[in-house]
């Protein structure tokens, strides 16, 4: 299937689009970047410019100069008007896939944003702040530079997250701080009630995580356990 490219939307020499995408009036997408499949990107969306440094390089990308590691967009993502993601500047800037990046959502340069993430209107990722596949990040929320929101984990709207979000939490405030298990987007992974409460108690450290989990899930526990541990190594 072809792209449908407005007209007025500029697409940098260095940008590789796959099939099926459609970029909306205004938007503005520099390379290096790379765009899978079936992704929807909204008018004046921004993909690619340089990473927010003052005393950084500023390239002008729509005219063929290119600076950063890039930008990796997967398929089937809803990316909304005015929404900005950087370049990256040590790693690439990823976003997966099914993702919905709702109005002027900011992915900073480096992050990493899995498969099936929400980020709700005006939510700011800082630089080098991974999401894990699933989260549901709530509007107006800000994230520090080098966060680690955990998969399932669904954080409140206007929370200011400083800290690692664990998996599965539903988390809010200001400091946010864990309110509770997100037993609704556990139970939408296939986790029984049984499972369910094990799982609760497993967060709250009074046990080890419980058999029976989804295939997907513990796969995605597993690995958030292994990058978790060698951080504090």
């Amino acid at each position: 299937m072809a792209n449908r490219i407005h007209p007025t939307a500029v697409i940098g020499p260095d940008v590789e689009l796959g099939d099926g995408n459609v970029v909306g009036p205004y938007s503005v997408i520099v390379g290096p970047c790379r765009i899978g499949d079936g992704n929807w990107i909204g008018p004046h969306a921004v993909i690619g410019t340089p990473a927010e440094y003052r005393g950084g390089p500023h390239p002008v990308g729509w005219d063929g100069e290119s600076a950063g590691t890039g930008v990796v967009i997967g398929d089937n993502n809803t990316i909304r008007e005015f929404v900005t993601i950087n370049q990256g500047t040590q790693e690439i800037t990823r976003v997966g896939d099914d993702c919905y990046l709702l109005a002027r959502s900011h992915v900073g340069h480096d992050c990493v944003v899995d498969d099936a993430v929400t980020l709700s209107d005006g939510v700011q990722l800082g630089g080098h702040t991974h999401v894990w596949s699933w989260a549901n990040i709530g509007m107006g929320t800000v994230v520090h530079q080098r966060g680690q929101v955990g998969p399932g984990a669904m954080v409140g709207m206007g929370s200011a997250v400083r800290r690692t979000v664990e998996p599965f939490t539903i988390t809010v405030g200001n400091p946010a701080r864990a309110s509770g298990v997100n037993r609704v987007g556990l139970s939408r992974r296939g986790c029984t009630d049984d499972v369910l409460d094990a799982f609760e108690t497993y967060l709250k450290g009074r046990a080890d995580l419980p058999d029976g989990l989804p295939t997907q899930v513990a796969e995605q526990l597993a690995a958030w356990t292994k990058i978790i541990s060698a951080e504090k190594e």
